[in-house]
């Protein structure tokens, strides 16, 4: 294995690396959750990535974004992730789309060759859709719920979404998800504690948008480490 593996090596043991090597995660949305989750699963030794994302990098990201800095404001945050895991391991075989991902292309994107994909949307239409491709050619998944509003690293768990509770977002998405004869058997990051909802923000509903929740910088984070580790832990034991 190769020497910037060997502290990782001492903890998941030569098979556990060997698996990491041979998965390929799929990861869709570099903003405040995807970009750390990226992070994460580039630095626990994941061989293959896909990394898909269609915005730039925008001043208001700062407070929350790993990508996000002033000399990168306007710059594609799939190009900035992008380079940073080819840092991290040069020898990582990555795929970069720099897309947003449409309901269409949900179903063309999700395939076998991906051995878990991870959903860090912050929109719901791609979201749903993504779930629901992943779900019905039975590849696993994990989907980020809402991040926004909220405070309190230690209310943050993983669990099926039929279990969610107090995260408007995940009850969008059951609801939707029903509708679909979809019930349970997704598992997700979510929150209980209930946001705040003083902090909600209004848009014009560009790229299925209609809204959003003031964000502080360890929140989004948190999620996308609860992902990555239920990813790699999985992963270790394929």
């Amino acid at each position: 294995m190769a020497e910037w593996t060997e502290r990782a090596e001492l903890l998941f043991k030569e098979q556990g690396l060997q698996n990491l090597k041979n998965s390929h995660v799929l990861i869709v949305g570099m903003g405040g959750v995807g970009s750390f989750a990226a992070e994460f699963i580039a630095r626990a030794g994941v061989g293959k990535m896909t990394i898909v994302d269609g915005d730039v990098v925008d001043i208001t990201n700062i407070n929350r974004q790993l990508p996000a800095l002033h000399s990168t404001v306007g710059k594609p945050k799939v190009d900035i992730v992008g380079d940073r895991l080819m840092d991290i391991n040069p020898e990582l075989k990555l795929i970069k789309l720099k897309e947003f991902l449409s309901p269409e292309r949900a179903y063309e994107l999700v395939t076998e060759d991906y051995d878990y994909v991870m959903d860090c949307i912050d929109s719901i239409t791609p979201k749903l859709n993504l779930i629901m491709a992943s779900r019905r050619k039975k590849i696993k998944i994990i989907s980020n719920m809402g991040a926004g509003g909220k405070y309190e690293a230690s209310k943050v768990k993983v669990a099926d979404i039929s279990k969610t509770e107090y995260c408007p977002l995940a009850k969008t998405i059951r609801k939707r998800l029903r509708k679909e004869g979809i019930s349970k058997g997704v598992k997700v990051v979510y929150s209980v504690e209930a946001p705040d909802e003083t902090s909600l923000k209004m848009t014009d509903g560009t790229n299925f948008k209609k809204s959003f929740y003031g964000t502080n910088s360890w929140m989004p984070a948190l999620f996308g480490l609860h992902a990555a580790e239920t990813v790699v832990k999985y992963l270790l034991k394929k």
